[in-house]
């Protein structure tokens, strides 16, 4: 194809839609339960596929290290996420690994320089702890115990040295990218304990902040909650039995039948596999958050100044040595 082509085709696919706004993060810091508030707003689009992590491209071989197909790789597989938005909504997508990228930001400016952007904040010892389950759920962490996983957290990804847990934290780079490339009145800094305080009047503040209905009454969700992975072994052993296709083998499906009640078995394999494998989440280990408090105090510091707003104290640092 021609340069001239390729810029033709390239203009084409952009006079479909793009976003209009991102939710861009932190996991773990309510960024499903909001994106799944604002999809039950009519004049709000979001797709099915909540983390399309598109320009994300920095990290893209940390979420699929082969391709799966479940992620949009191109610009015109992206866009169709967008196709059955109607002319009078707003399009939204929420991907939390933005706000970590190095190269998101200008990566979204570049395309949609008129775009919202919604960044949610965590306090860091509570945020490292629940990415930790999170992590241990999702099979990319192995070590259970938190203290020796965050102190083995720095690893060599395609060369470079990374860390685990602490690369997260590193929020007022993070929100200095994106102010870098937009007006300041683009970029709306929600606080995770705000949205958990009064979910309600948060929302109202976004959706005020995007420009629709404000009085519009949305369902509050608690979507994706921490929960403690009881058995590693357990939960690879029955992955292996479902198979590929996550569908029970013949000789799961048997074994279930006649070692579980018809009640669990109505419930269906997964329900079964959840109740298993998921509990609440044990105490905190009060004196390993401490220390991580300590570890974290400069950037809470650092974020508190940027902000103009006394997060040492909402947060619980102003007291850790």
């Amino acid at each position: 194809m021609t340069a001239s082509a390729e810029r033709t085709a390239v203009g084409g696919l952009l006079q479909r839609r793009l976003p209009d706004f991102f939710i861009v993060g932190h996991h773990k810091s309510g960024t499903t339960a909001l994106y799944e508030m604002l999809r039950g707003h009519s004049e709000i689009f979001m797709p099915a596929l909540k983390e399309p992590r598109f320009f994300a491209e920095d990290l893209r071989t940390q979420f699929e290290p082969q391709p799966t197909g479940r992620l949009p790789h191109t610009l015109d597989d992206y866009l169709v996420l967008f196709a059955q938005a109607r002319e009078d909504q707003l399009i939204g997508e929420a991907s939390p690994s933005y706000l970590r990228s190095s190269t998101a930001a200008a990566a979204i400016a570049e395309l949609v320089p008129h775009a919202r952007i919604i960044a949610i904040f965590r306090e860091p010892a509570s945020f490292v702890r629940s990415l930790h389950m999170q992590l241990m759920q999702d099979h990319v962490e192995r070590e259970r115990d938190l203290r020796r996983a965050f102190a083995n957290e720095e690893l060599v990804r395609n060369g470079r040295r990374v860390r685990r847990y602490s690369d997260h934290v590193r929020y007022v780079e993070q929100l200095r990218r994106y102010h870098a490339v937009f007006p300041r009145e683009q970029v709306l800094v929600l606080i995770y304990d705000d949205f958990r305080a009064d979910n309600a009047a948060t929302v109202r503040h976004v959706l005020r902040f995007l420009g629709v209905d404000d009085s519009v009454q949305l369902r509050a969700v608690e979507a994706n909650p921490t929960v403690r992975l009881r058995s590693v072994h357990l939960d690879r052993m029955l992955r292996a039995l479902q198979g590929a296709s996550g569908r029970p083998r013949g000789a799961v499906t048997r074994a279930v039948t006649a070692l579980t009640p018809g009640r669990l078995r109505r419930a269906g394999l997964g329900r079964l596999r959840r109740a298993i494998l998921y509990g609440k989440p044990q105490p905190p280990d009060e004196e390993l958050m401490r220390e991580l408090r300590r570890r974290f105090k400069p950037e809470v510091r650092a974020l508190s100044d940027y902000l103009g707003r006394d997060l040492l104290t909402l947060w619980g640092y102003h007291d850790v040595d």
